[in-house]
C-alpha cells in the first residue's frame, strides 16, 4: 500500500506543484454594501463605491463629493481531507484570518464629468497546510492582489451614463511545499527523495473597466459593467530542492537558487444587473460570468535549465489547467427603515472554475451559496456609518485525480466589514 500510494505522490507532484502561483479567487466584496447585499449591488451603486462597482452610475449620485472607506475582516475555518485510499494522507488546513481595505471617491459633477477613485484588493487570500501529505503540494499558497482604480463618468442624458476606467493592479505571492516522494522504481523497491521549494514573484500590469447605466424610469436601473483580463506576469526568485535519493543512492542532491517567471491570469468579468425600486424598497438581481477558461496552462520559466531529473519533473514541466468559465447569481434587498437607518440583506449561488481533473490542495475549490445582512445609519447629512456580515459555505467535494482520492469537506467563509463615508 505505501508503494502505491508513493507512486500516486509522484504523480501529484509532477502534474500539479506549481499551481500555487494561481489567481487563486475572486473576492466581490469590496465595501459595505456589496457585502451587505451579497454583492448585488451594481444597477443600485448610488455611494462613493459606485466608482467600484459602477462607475456610470457615478452621473447619478447625489451633488459634491463622496468619500467612503473600510475594512472587511475575512475569517476562513480549516478545511478537512479524507483520503479514500489510507487515513494516513487525511488533512486538515490551517485556518486563516485577514484583514482587507477598500476606499472609495467619487467627485463632483463637471459639465455632466464625474471623476472616481477605487483601491480595492479583488483577489488573494492563502491556503496553509501542515500534515504531511497536503504539504507535498501546498505548504503554504498565498497571493495579494492589489488594484487602483481611476474612473470618469460621462450623463449623455437624465436616463443614459457611461464610464471608463484604468485598472493599475500589483500583486504578490508566496509559494512553500515540502514532502518526500518516489525518485525511481527499483528492483530492489522504490528510491525516495524529498524535495522542497520556497519562491516568491510580484508584478504590476495594467487594464480597464468599462460601464454603461440606463434609467428607463425613475424606479428602473438597468446596468452592464466589464472588467478586462490583466495577465499577472509575475517574476520573482526562489529556491529549489531534492535531496539525494535513498536507500540506494541512485540520484545525488539537486538545487536550484535564482530567477523565476510565470504568467497567470487575473480573468475578465462581465456582469449585468437590473433594481427596482417600490415605496421604501430596492430589489436587485445581479448576473456575473468570470471568464476563468483563460486559465488554460501555468508554465514556469527559468533563465537556465534545472539540471535535475526530479526539479525538472516536479517544478519546470507546464501544467494542463483548463479552468472554466464560472457564472453567479445574486439578489439583494434594501430597506429604508427611516430617513436615518437603511437595512439591507442579500444571497445568491457561485459556480467553481475548476474541473476535477486539476483541483488540488492549493486552492481545493467548491460551488457556493452565501446569504448577507447589514446596516446604514446617516449620523447627519455628511457622515453615515455601517456593518455588514456576510456568511458563504461550499459544498463538499470528492475528487479522483492524480493527485488526491477523497472528499474536501468544511470550506466556507465568514466576512465582516465595517465601514464610515462622508459627503461634502
Amino acid at each position: 500500500m505505501q508503494k502505491k500510494i508513493s507512486v500516486l505522490v509522484l504523480a501529484a507532484i509532477t502534474g500539479c506543484a506549481t499551481t500555487a502561483f494561481s489567481s487563486g479567487y475572486r473576492i466581490p466584496e469590496q465595501s459595505l454594501n456589496s457585502t451587505a447585499l451579497s454583492s448585488a449591488y451594481v444597477a443600485h451603486a448610488l455611494y462613493a463605491d459606485a466608482a467600484y462597482f459602477n462607475p456610470a452610475n457615478m452621473s447619478w449620485l447625489a451633488p459634491g463629493s463622496h468619500v467612503e472607506g473600510g475594512f472587511t475582516y475575512i475569517h476562513l475555518p480549516s478545511i478537512s481531507y479524507d483520503d479514500f485510499r489510507s487515513p494516513a494522507l487525511n488533512s486538515d488546513s490551517e485556518k486563516e484570518n485577514f484583514l482587507v481595505p477598500n476606499f472609495h471617491a467619487v467627485s463632483p459633477d463637471f459639465n455632466n464629468f464625474r471623476f472616481g477613485f477605487a483601491l480595492t484588493v479583488p483577489a488573494g487570500l492563502a491556503k496553509r497546510w501542515e500534515d504531511p501529505f497536503a504539504r507535498t503540494f501546498a505548504n503554504e499558497f498565498s497571493m495579494t492582489v492589489v488594484e487602483a482604480n481611476p474612473t470618469a463618468s460621462y450623463k449623455i442624458s437624465d436616463r443614459v451614463s457611461v464610464a471608463a476606467g484604468a485598472r493599475l493592479v500589483y500583486s504578490e505571492a508566496t509559494v512553500k511545499s515540502d514532502g518526500t516522494i518516489i525518485a525511481a522504481q527499483t528492483p530492489a523497491g522504490p528510491e525516495y527523495t524529498a524535495i522542497s521549494r520556497d519562491m516568491e514573484g510580484d508584478t504590476t500590469e495594467f487594464g480597464y473597466n468599462l460601464a454603461l447605466s440606463v434609467r428607463p424610469t425613475d424606479n428602473l436601473y438597468l446596468a452592464a459593467t466589464y472588467r478586462s483580463e490583466v495577465d499577472l506576469d509575475m517574476e520573482g526568485d526562489g529556491t529549489l530542492y531534492a535531496s539525494g535519493s535513498f536507500f540506494s543512492g541512485l540520484l545525488p542532491p539537486g538545487y536550484y537558487q535564482g530567477a523565476g517567471s510565470v504568467s497567470v491570469p487575473l480573468p475578465a468579468v462581465l456582469t449585468l444587473a437590473a433594481s427596482y425600486t417600490f415605496d421604501r424598497s430596492t430589489l436587485e438581481f445581479t448576473y456575473d460570468r468570470t471568464f476563468w477558461s483563460d486559465y488554460e496552462t501555468l508554465d514556469f520559466r527559468y533563465p537556465r535549465n534545472l539540471g535535475h531529473p526530479v526539479l525538472t519533473a516536479a517544478f519546470d514541466n507546464p501544467i494542463v489547467k483548463d479552468w472554466d468559465d464560472v457564472d453567479a447569481f445574486r439578489l439583494g434587498y434594501t430597506l429604508q427603515w427611516s430617513d436615518q437607518l437603511t437595512l439591507m440583506a442579500g444571497a445568491g449561488i457561485d459556480g467553481n472554475p475548476i474541473p476535477d481533473r486539476s483541483l488540488s490542495f492549493d486552492l481545493p475549490d467548491s460551488d457556493a451559496w452565501f446569504a448577507s445582512l447589514g446596516f446604514r445609519y446617516a449620523y447627519d447629512a455628511q457622515w453615515s456609518f455601517g456593518a455588514a456580515y456576510l456568511y458563504a459555505r461550499k459544498e463538499d467535494r470528492t475528487v479522483v485525480n492524480s493527485s488526491v482520492n477523497g472528499e474536501f469537506s468544511g470550506a466556507a467563509s465568514h466576512l465582516l466589514t465595517l465601514s464610515a463615508s462622508y459627503r461634502f
